[in-house]
């Protein structure tokens, strides 16, 4: 590999403190040269990520340390192949594939309810790369999603709560 690097990324003072790494992960991610890849520290196996990262084309080796903590190792895996005809309705990196006219926008639906943080966060981002232009996202959660609002501002979305009868919530989410 020529000029290629390994940038470490530590994010166990981030989850230390109460603090969502999410967000810096995916900036060091998008940084990252065509040949990079990412050493990330963590004070647990970031299972959530590895399907995160393997949308965007990154495969992972992921190993504990002796301290208790867990290195994973991301480097960008081989090209994925095109789409067969009639497959799924997003291309493999996870952008939307060509959707025929229609008179209702495209809906996207994610359940996380059950899932302990950060991972509705994790499975709500995702879903986004998933949304068409014009396509809503529902979003159900145990929880009123505060930590989403920022990061879908940051991305080009928006989104609305609204609590159920359950005390449960579900959010709407469109492009900007």
């Amino acid at each position: 590999m020529t000029n290629a690097k390994v940038i470490t990324l530590d994010v166990r003072d981030d989850i230390q403190a109460g603090r969502e790494p999410f967000s810096r992960i995916m900036e060091t991610v998008a940084s990252l040269e065509p040949r990079d890849a990412l050493r990330l520290l963590a004070p647990f196996e970031p299972v959530p990520l590895f399907g995160v990262l393997a949308r965007q084309g990154f495969s992972h080796a992921s190993k504990p340390l002796a301290d208790g903590n867990w290195e994973v190792l991301f480097q960008r895996g081989a090209v994925a192949a095109e789409p067969a005809p009639g497959g799924p309705s997003a291309t493999l990196d996870g952008g939307p594939a060509p959707c025929p006219p229609s008179a209702d926008p495209p809906a996207l639906d994610v359940d996380a309810r059950g899932l302990e943080p950060p991972q509705p966060l994790v499975a709500i981002l995702e879903a986004l790369g998933r949304l068409p232009q014009g396509g809503v996202l529902q979003a159900r959660t145990d929880r009123r999603p505060m930590h989403l609002y920022p990061q879908l501002e940051a991305r080009g979305f928006t989104g609305t709560s609204q609590e159920q009868d359950d005390g449960s919530f579900i959010t709407h989410i469109r492009h900007a």
